[in-house]
């Protein structure tokens, strides 16, 4: 299979369900180090976004064009936060940062 070119692997609800579970995991304590406490609806909006993360990352489905510049007023703190949970994957793009920071802005505006 494979979308625009890009060799697509199927995958399992299971499996995207086991890594996104552990990232998520793994974000609470990056985010409890941080101070950053993200409401019921922004962890469960977060909780999505990585679920589909997980899925991009075990099919090699590559996520839609995005313009870097609708991210210039992301913080760097924020945006080395989302680099190094993007990291946790090890196969994702550098875009997946710019739409993850989204989530951690606004979990630490709170």
């Amino acid at each position: 299979m494979s979308n625009n070119g890009v060799p697509v692997q199927a995958t399992s609800p299971e499996k995207v369900q086991q890594l996104a579970e552990r990232i998520m995991q793994q974000i609470a304590a990056i985010y409890a180090r941080h101070g950053i406490y993200p409401n019921a609806v922004q962890q469960q909006m977060l909780a999505s976004h990585v679920c589909a993360m997980a899925s991009r990352s075990l099919s090699g489905e590559p996520l839609p064009e995005v313009e870097a510049d609708l991210f210039e007023d992301i913080s760097p703190e924020t945006m080395q936060l989302a680099r190094q949970i993007v990291d946790l994957f090890g196969n994702l793009p550098r875009e997946e940062a710019w739409l993850l920071s989204v989530h951690i802005e606004v979990a630490r505006a709170n």
